[in-house]
């Protein structure tokens, strides 16, 4: 069995947070909870960070995942990350947010079986907006704001920051109109490095690396280029540029990866800086695969 160097635990731990509700995988919610509960029992679970869900569908996670949460109140709940309704749907949010705290107070009793809705996901497209949304929020939930990236969002991630928030970014999707310029993300990673806001990533990053794909004809985003971007633009101040480099980087001997440290051209990290890092600034990407992901690690030799 291939030893995983200590660097890259820490950049893949509890990096994948499980969405396979969402296209293209769009499975139903018995076999998305069944799954989410196999793949804990793995060698892998390490990787495995949230269950994403909408928060309309709490009652039908209730029904098909009763008999796999956990019940003994010394064990850790399962952790959830809800998409809400869009912050401009100002009602349809707030009711959202009082269904999380309903169920966060059911689960909290072992009885029930143990989960946690700590991470929530919206939409919003202007500071007006974020803002509103912002106020309300509970302060038990940490709040991750998805909006477009095609023009500078600097002025709507200075909004975020101070606020306990951070940004997402959609970085694919099923066709190629949904995939963002390199540049455009290199962007955004830039300015949350710059404004102190932690990101996450969703969509077209079931591969390590980028790579075409001929499934949507374009080139798709790497996991690894993304989050290795992430904690060096964060670590060393990283222009766009070579940021934009990092995303666009498709060959796995440019990110020398050895045990302590990882290397991408002379731009180092330790593993003790990716730990942090990780946990405070890159944190996670969705998938509807949590297979593909390893697969591809196992294939690159690098699981």
């Amino acid at each position: 069995m291939i030893s995983t160097r200590e660097s890259l635990q820490s950049l893949l731990h509890h990096l994948i947070d499980y969405a396979g509700l969402f296209p293209p995988a769009k499975l139903d919610m018995p076999t998305t909870v069944q799954n989410y509960a196999s793949f804990l029992k793995t060698e892998d679970a390490w990787m495995l960070g949230r269950l994403i869900l909408p928060i309309a569908r709490l009652d039908e996670f209730d029904e098909h995942a009763a008999d796999l949460l956990p019940r003994d109140p010394e064990g850790d709940p399962w952790t959830i990350s809800g998409i809400t309704s869009p912050a401009v749907e100002h009602e349809a949010m707030m009711q959202d947010l009082d269904r999380i705290t309903l169920f966060n107070e059911k689960h909290e009793d072992a009885a029930n079986g143990l989960a946690k809705i700590d991470v929530i996901e919206l939409k919003a497209n202007t500071p007006e907006d974020i803002d509103r949304a912002l106020d309300v929020i509970q302060p038990e939930v940490f709040p991750f704001v998805e909006f477009p990236i095609s023009e500078d969002p600097r002025g709507l991630i200075a909004t975020l920051a101070g606020g306990d928030a951070g940004a997402k970014v959609r970085t694919g999707g099923v066709t190629a109109d949904l995939y963002p310029a390199p540049e455009h993300v290199a962007r955004f990673i830039a300015a949350c490095a710059g404004s102190d806001v932690p990101f996450k990533a969703t969509a077209g990053l079931h591969h390590p690396l980028r790579q075409y794909s001929e499934t949507v004809q374009t080139k798709e985003f790497g996991f690894l280029n993304v989050f290795v971007a992430g904690c060096l633009a964060m670590a060393h101040e990283l222009d766009v540029d070579v940021i934009q480099q990092i995303l666009e980087t498709e060959s796995l001997d440019v990110f020398k990866i050895e045990d302590d440290r990882i290397n991408w051209r002379g731009h180092i990290l330790s593993a003790e800086e990716i730990d942090e890092l990780r946990e405070d600034f890159a944190t996670s990407f969705g998938s509807c695969s949590f297979d593909e992901p390893r697969e591809d690690l196992r294939a690159l030799k690098l699981l």
